[in-house]
């Protein structure tokens, strides 16, 4: 870690991170690692999240499932499909784990709140 640069408070509060929440996933069958998300962030409009969980995650596992997202990540084309945002998750020997909220209430955050 203390070979990593550091990052001004300033540029830290660009990042725009919101609790979303997963209303669809699917396989990208023609992916060894995609999946397609539609994810809610509490906005007028889905959006579609490509996120390399396959093997790690099922798409039965994600559907309903309160997420922390970054929002304001420039999209990205991947598969011929726009990603609209990026699922955080910690990265245990190249494995995922999704980041939740985990508190007695946390079925009561609304959409889209801001992660600080």
């Amino acid at each position: 870690m203390d070979d990593e640069p550091s990052v001004s408070y300033e540029d830290f509060k660009k990042l725009d991170i919101r609790v979303g929440i997963v209303l669809e996933a699917e396989d990208l069958e023609k992916s060894d690692h995609l999946l397609r998300l539609k994810v809610d962030i509490g906005e007028k409009e889905t959006r579609q999240i490509l996120a390399g969980l396959k093997g790690y995650y099922t798409p039965k596992q994600l559907v309903n499932r309160k997420v922390i997202v970054l929002t304001n990540l420039q999209p990205r084309k991947m598969m011929g499909l726009e990603s609209q945002g990026m699922l955080l998750a910690a990265d245990v020997d190249d494995k995922p784990f999704l980041l939740k909220l985990h508190n007695d209430d946390s079925e009561n955050i609304p959409l889209g709140t801001p992660i600080l």
